[in-house]
């Protein structure tokens, strides 16, 4: 049985095949049928795992707390690329940016520079890149502030790290649970408990 067939696809799909060098950042708006999510790490196009409950829950829960509480020049938003070099577009999973940032309404990735905060809610298949190759090339673009959000007992773990700007490392802040609570890069104050709870319809 094809590798195609196993995924529901017939023998006639063709897999994208990398050009010589790897792909470049350009590359995931030109490219067609991409899945959603499609992430350019090194050069490789990496694809998500379908989402569970809780990762969706932590970002929305996540977005709509750093967008109420961000000062009017800063913005929240989720699921959107960071140009971080020709070989390197990654999709932090909730980012603030300067309200500047935005060039209308086609955008589909931003600079380094004008990512404030850049959070990444781990699942099963991203540990790795979460823990370790993301955060690393985020501290390379100097993104001064990363948050790596993790599951216990179906709550919300976030481990809160801030950029040394002489080592060019993320050095911890803090671990949060049931509560976070920090003043940088703005005051921000979350019910980390409140992740399954639903909204009240209007």
């Amino acid at each position: 049985m094809s590798a195609a067939r196993e995924y529901g696809l017939d023998d006639q799909y063709e897999w994208a095949r990398p050009p010589a060098g790897g792909w470049t950042a350009d590359d995931l708006d030109r490219l067609p049928n991409l899945p959603p999510h499609t992430e350019l790490i090194d050069g490789s196009l990496v694809f998500m795992s379908p989402q569970t409950r809780f990762r969706t829950r932590a970002m929305r829960l996540l977005e709509n707390a750093l967008m109420d509480q961000a000062p009017d020049d800063l913005e929240a938003i989720r699921e959107m690329t960071v140009r971080l070099d020709r070989r390197n577009r990654p999709e932090p999973d909730v980012l603030v940016v300067p309200v500047e940032a935005d060039t209308g309404p086609g955008q589909t990735w931003f600079r380094p520079e004008d990512v404030v905060l850049a959070v990444e809610v781990v699942s099963a298949d991203s540990l790795e890149r979460d823990r370790e190759v993301k955060p690393r090339k985020y501290t390379q673009a100097r993104m001064p502030h990363f948050w790596r959000v993790e599951q216990r007992d179906g709550l919300p773990v976030v481990y809160v790290y801030e950029l040394d700007p002489a080592t060019l490392a993320y050095m911890p802040v803090d671990i949060f649970h049931q509560r976070l609570n920090v003043d940088r890069p703005f005051p921000v104050e979350i019910d980390l408990t409140a992740v399954n709870r639903r909204e009240p319809r209007a």
